[in-house]
């Protein structure tokens, strides 16, 4: 299909229009984030990506803020991001989560997520099934890197 990298970014521009509070500059992120997909089901690359997240590499988020897409709920999470490796950038996390999810989000919570160490354009996924033992090891190796 002719013009469909085009379209793309129609859409991510679209998106910001309507919902200017999911603009790049809104969510704190830079001008190569590809945006929030209008609907991620519906999005062949939000599905490719929302899978290669469930396999991606483990890191802390300190949510910072979210907001809501439609009242499913969907939310955009956005996180600060630390990496064991030393990394820290901004994540932002589309997410379904249940109205008991909702109401527990607080900023400043530390929440286990993933990312694509390779990719790198700043969307991570909640990791929901996370080991405490393994997430308080990461917190702990994470700690100590800013130690020293």
């Amino acid at each position: 299909m002719f013009g469909w990298k085009k379209k793309l970014n129609d859409q991510n521009d679209l998106m910001a229009q309507l919902r200017p509070d999911l603009s790049r500059e809104s969510l704190g992120v830079g001008p190569d984030f590809p945006g929030v997909a209008p609907n991620p089901f519906l999005s062949s690359d939000a599905r490719k990506r929302n899978a290669e997240l469930r396999t991606g590499a483990l890191a802390l988020g300190v949510l910072v803020d979210w907001r809501e897409v439609n009242s499913n709920p969907r939310v955009v999470l956005m996180f600060d991001v630390e990496t064991v490796g030393g990394i820290s950038f901004r994540g932002i996390a589309d997410e379904d989560l249940t109205i008991t999810e909702l109401t527990r989000l607080a900023p400043g919570q530390t929440l286990p997520v993933r990312y694509r160490p390779a990719v790198m354009d700043h969307y991570v996924a909640l990791v929901r099934d996370a080991d405490p033992a393994h997430v308080r090891q990461l917190s702990d190796e994470i700690a100590s890197r800013k130690r020293t």
